[in-house]
């Protein structure tokens, strides 16, 4: 025994390459000075992986082929790979994404005529377990990479034959998949830099849009380190029903998560928060809960976004009525609050919202409450 440990120990050391897609240009710049190169060197290879989609070192033709091979020896650029691309009847795609261990998650792009929008998986599933949401029913495993975040953004591009900059690539991101983002805050917000620089994909921060259960400490962490577009699962009234459907509450109450979305709009790239609002069919949908929803919000400049409740098996739920929707919106619009009720796209092939449940290795062992995650955020 002694001598096979002698002899491991004698062996060379297996240098680790390092995936470039795991950093923003703040740490691409630095692992460039690691190794004496300038810092023009790292902005070049970002445009090259990012803007042009680029993964070949030897096809970054204006670098020299002596960094060239000095990165072949060091580096890779390595998304994560596309399991499966499914088409919806409606034009939705959904592709599963291999993030290894018996891991994979969703992400699914949505064309418009003005727009394609990509839903961006952060977690392999998810610890807050939202009653409505099949993503939670899966349990969690763990956070994702930034390589894995923006590699989703990479791939999605080159399945649809695009690089920036072509009207058919990716014109916004919604960070909105599998997983609560801000429970991920350093990779999160490090793929957001990457999606917003103007070297990789320079998207406005009015169209990378992150949505949030209510993580109140983060959100003002996110509003000072990288304010885009907000959106907050809001889906209830008040606390008892929220403490219900969406446990988080009970960490950080709705008056805790109103504060926290009035000081979110001090620096936000947009002046109105978006609350989602999944409908349930006699569980937050009457016409008192409405009148609630406006009294919460009060002058909070807002916007409510209804989503049709997509059911999965195993939930108790049922979508609300069409009728019952329109006059839940009636009133929150004769208030003066803008209010759309969301298309439902993608759910023959479970795109839709709250469909997402990939392929997760759970292994967490959650109480009813939730301490442990609660605890970690606070």
């Amino acid at each position: 025994m002694r001598s096979g440990r002698l002899a491991e120990s004698l062996l060379p050391l297996r240098v680790s390459m390092q995936n470039l897609l795991d950093l923003d240009a703040g740490g691409l710049t630095a692992w460039f000075a690691a190794q004496g190169e300038k810092p023009f060197r790292a902005r070049q290879v970002l445009r090259w992986m990012h803007r042009a989609g680029v993964a070949d070192f030897d096809a970054m033709t204006d670098i020299a082929k002596s960094l060239r091979d000095k990165l072949k020896a060091l580096a890779v650029v390595q998304p994560p790979a596309i399991v499966s691309d499914s088409l919806s009847d409606d034009g939705t795609r959904k592709f599963l994404i291999d993030v290894g261990n018996g891991n994979a998650v969703e992400t699914v792009f949505i064309p418009e005529d003005d727009r394609g929008t990509l839903c961006v998986s952060t977690q392999a599933g998810c610890a807050l377990d939202c009653a409505f949401c099949s993503t939670g029913k899966q349990g969690f495993n763990r956070n994702l990479g930034v390589a894995e975040i923006i590699g989703q953004l990479w791939q999605v591009n080159q399945a649809l034959g695009v690089t920036h900059g072509d009207e058919r690539a990716v014109s916004n991101v919604v960070l909105m998949g599998m997983g609560e983002p801000l429970a991920n805050f350093d990779n999160a917000v490090a793929a957001m830099k990457l999606m917003l620089d103007d070297n990789a994909y320079g998207l406005s921060r009015r169209r990378v849009t992150l949505s949030t259960s209510g993580l109140v400490p983060l959100m003002d962490r996110l509003r000072d380190e990288c304010p885009v577009a907000l959106a907050v699962s809001l889906h209830a009234p008040d606390d008892r029903l929220r403490d219900e459907l969406v446990p988080i509450n009970r960490k950080y109450p709705l008056a805790e998560l109103m504060a926290a979305c009035r000081r979110y709009l001090e620096k936000a790239p947009r002046d109105f928060v978006t609350f989602e609002y999944v409908m349930l069919d006699g569980v937050n949908d009457s016409d008192a809960q409405a009148r609630q929803l406006r009294a919460l919000v009060g002058t909070l400049p807002c916007k409510f976004n209804l989503i049709p409740f997509n059911p999965f098996p195993g939930s108790p739920y049922r979508r609300s009525p069409g009728e019952r929707v329109r006059r839940f919106a009636d009133i929150l619009m004769q208030a003066g609050i803008v209010t759309t009720t969301r298309k439902t796209r993608g759910d023959d092939i479970a795109a839709a919202c709250g469909q997402l449940a990939g392929q997760v290795r759970d292994r967490t062992r959650r109480t009813a409450n939730k301490t442990i995650l609660f605890e970690e955020v606070a």
